[in-house]
């Protein structure tokens, strides 16, 4: 699920959230945005049942997906579209 709030002009707050699955139980969003970096922005567990983190971007198109543990990779249904090479995101 994505929430995308815009800050100003050149940048959106985008909030990146998945349910809570306890078959993975560490996911990060990485993309162009962190240089692909696992580990970088975990999405972190909520009391409302998923686990979210949100990152400030600049605006224009971001290419990302979400890496579980195990080499587990998810696209985003709620992208602006998917490709072979993942979500995108365009802010």
């Amino acid at each position: 699920m994505l929430k995308r709030t815009p800050v100003n002009g050149t940048k959106t707050k985008v909030t990146f959230s998945l349910p809570i699955d306890d078959s993975t139980p560490s996911v990060s969003v990485v993309g162009d945005f962190n240089g692909w970096q696992p580990g970088k922005h975990e999405l972190t567990p909520r009391r409302n049942g998923v686990r979210s983190v949100t990152l400030t971007l600049p605006s224009g198109e971001h290419r990302f997906r979400y890496l579980g543990t195990g080499g587990v990779w998810l696209d985003d249904a709620e992208a602006d579209r998917i490709d072979a090479q993942g979500s995108v995101l365009v802010v």
